[in-house]
């Protein structure tokens, strides 16, 4: 089946298409996305403006659109700290219920955390033993751990790489008095919350998910993007100082230069340096992993799992037109799958 996943994230809106059936492994098809950071949006009461609401709606019904012209035959669509945190954030997913059809399901920072906990057991295996994942958004950092599929302890803090940026580093580049204080302020909060996790045991292997531990391995020397998903990809704690100590110093524009930066990371690129650089030490561990799966595939596969289907105990056959589910072959010769809003409709009318 291919199943469509809408990420509403503190720094980006996006939609991911997947191919895949229960006991498989997703592969990506099609993907659309843009920057949209909705703290931009946030008035001095805490409420997303009009204009962000617009941004947002309008990005929803594009979602709706391209799923539908792709044969999608589900939908998951969530959110995370962005509109969770914000005053008027019920008002705001039902406004876009109301003018999309689309109903965003709001993640707690608990559940953030445990779902993309999920995606990393499923890529590490059992052989892996106890795992800790740490996974840095913009609104939020989420931290599990546990040896099981779900984990035994999952917690989210407000250490958002695009929320610290926001709150303590307001000059180009950084004056050193706010990086020591958010420094402070990083280490006062995750401090208590590492001694929550050291009670439960100390674990095999530490994992860090999310696009701002993938820009950090990046700068830091690890194999790009390009090289593929199964490359090994790791960051040292001794990288991780040695860099946010360089990254300090840089101007926005001259962190654009560093490998894997992109221009709507550069400005939080540092907070989420320092975040990272903090957990390691408290947690005492001298490197992680960067595993390619997080949040997204971890409600992929959890999608896929509540898939009920009965038969033999056999290798499932290979994607091609003997594959295809008899829905799916429906769809594609009797239009989209994923049917239009009525919002979407009449904008495509007028």
């Amino acid at each position: 089946m291919r199943l469509g996943v809408l990420d509403i994230g503190s720094n980006t809106v996006h939609l991911l298409l997947v191919d895949a059936h229960p006991g498989a492994r997703p592969v990506a098809f099609a993907s659309h996305k843009r920057p949209l950071s909705l703290v931009q949006f946030l008035d001095a009461e805490g409420n997303i403006n009009e204009a962000g609401q617009h941004e947002l709606i309008e990005f929803v019904l594009e979602a709706w659109e391209f799923a539908a012209k792709h044969k999608a035959e589900d939908l998951l669509a969530f959110c995370t700290s962005a509109i969770r945190e914000a005053t008027n954030g019920p008002e705001v997913l039902a406004r876009v219920k109301h003018e999309t059809t689309v109903t965003l399901q709001e993640l707690t920072g608990d559940e953030e955390a445990s779902m993309t906990f999920f995606a990393v057991r499923r890529w590490y295996g059992w052989g892996a033993g106890p795992i800790l994942d740490l996974d840095i958004g913009g609104g939020s950092f989420e931290m599990a751990f546990g040896q099981d599929e779900l984990p035994e302890l999952a917690m989210s803090v407000p250490l958002g790489a695009s929320r610290l940026t926001r709150d303590w580093l307001h000059e180009d580049p950084p004056t050193a008095k706010s990086v020591k204080e958010l420094r402070r302020y990083i280490r006062a909060t995750l401090k208590p919350v590492v001694r929550e996790f050291k009670d439960l045991g100390r674990a095999n292997l530490v994992a860090g998910t999310s696009k701002t531990f993938r820009s950090l391995a990046r700068v830091a020397g690890a194999a790009p993007s390009g090289a593929g998903p199964y490359v090994k990809r790791e960051l040292h704690a001794t990288d991780l100082g040695l860099w946010a100590q360089r990254i300090s110093a840089m101007t926005v524009a001259d962190r654009l230069y560093l490998p894997g930066v992109s221009e709507a990371r550069a400005r939080q690129i540092l907070a989420g340096a320092l975040v990272a650089e903090t957990a390691l030490e408290l947690f005492e561990f001298p490197s992680m992993e960067i595993c390619p799966w997080a949040l997204r595939e971890g409600l992929i596969l959890r999608r896929l799992d509540q898939l009920v289907f009965d038969g033999p105990l056999q290798p499932a056959p290979h994607v091609g037109a003997a594959s295809v589910s008899k829905k799916k072959k429906a769809t594609d010769d009797g239009g989209p799958a994923v049917p239009l809003p009525a919002a979407a409709t009449a904008g495509q009318a007028s």
